[in-house]
Formats: C-alpha cells, structure tokens, sequence
C-alpha cells in the first residue's frame, strides 16, 4: 500500500485476520530452540520478534488517536511534531529495541496468542466504528522510525501499516520447518 492509496475496511480486516491466523500458528509450531535461535538481520532473538511484530499491533491501537487528532489540525501542526520525533530517532530505536527484548520476557510465549487476539478484536472493532471521513484524516509521521511510516499516512494506512510490519517482520524468523 502506497502512500494516499485507498485501503478498504475488507482488506484490512482481512489482512489482519491472516496475520492473526498465521500468528497462532508460527506459535504453536515453534519449539523452545527455535525462540532462542536468533533471527535473520536483527538483534532480537526469534521470540523477541515475536513480540515485536504483536507490537507492531499495539503501536497501531496507540496510532489512531494521534492520527484523528492531528488530522483535524492545519497540516504544518504535525509535520513539526514528526520533525521532533524524527530528531529523536536514536532514543526511539533503542527503546525500540530494548522494549521488544523485555516484553518478550514478561509476556512469553504463551501470552502471546491471547494479546494478539485482543489487540486484533480491539482494532477490529475501532476499525467498524469508523467513519469514511474519519479513515481519511491524515498527519504526517516520522519516517525515520520505521521503514513502513511514510511522511503523511491517512487513518486508513496506520491501520495497514501493521500487516505491513508484521509481514516484514515474519521473513525475518529462522524456525524450523515443521513436523
């Protein structure tokens, strides 16, 4: 999805409910050797990304305010608060990155299903509530936080945007085939 791309709320409920789906089951066939075992082109460990991509989901729900709420202000409000964060990139990565490492400690493996089913249901629901209008609000973002922000994302992209990090994100786990 491209930036000022319409994304429709079936693509989006769709695309989550795969993720959603593929999730359980990266889960249930990983073995405690695979989550130790260190994952392609990060830092983390197989279930430090894990929990990464989940939070990629959280971020999402986090997202949607700023989002309505930037996007009811004149254009130039938020590109001076994406300028701010995208000077403080340095800090956000390491928090980033120290944030997945501890949340895969303390929300395991075996929590993890369940949060992604709640943030997914959660998304979901906001997702139905939404207006048409609402879904185009728009702000402009820091690009340097991820490689998946785009200088301005609608309502409509953040929701997407988490399918995005999450499919990213799976071709990065070295699990073993399974059984």
């Amino acid at each position: 999805m491209t930036q000022g791309a319409s994304v429709s709320r079936d693509h989006v409920r769709a695309e989550m409910e795969e993720a959603r789906e593929r999730f359980r089951q990266l889960l249930a066939d990983t073995s405690l050797d695979d989550l130790r075992r260190s994952s392609d082109g990060t830092r983390w460990t197989n279930e430090q990304l894990l929990f990464h991509m989940l939070f990629g989901y959280l971020i999402v729900r986090a997202l949607l305010p700023l989002v309505r709420g930037f996007g009811r202000l004149p254009d130039d409000v938020s590109r001076v608060y994406a300028r701010a964060l995208n000077a403080a990139s340095r800090p956000f990565h390491v928090i980033n990155y120290w944030g997945s490492r501890g949340g895969a400690l303390v929300v395991g493996r075996d929590k993890m299903g369940r949060a992604m089913d709640r943030v997914i249901d959660s998304l979901e629901r906001h997702l139905d509530r939404e207006t048409d209008a609402a879904l185009a609000l728009r702000m402009h973002f820091p690009t340097r936080w991820d490689p998946f922000f785009r200088d301005v994302m609608t309502l409509a992209d953040v929701y997407h945007y988490a399918t995005q990090h999450f499919d990213f994100h799976s071709r990065q786990l070295t699990l073993s085939p399974p059984d």
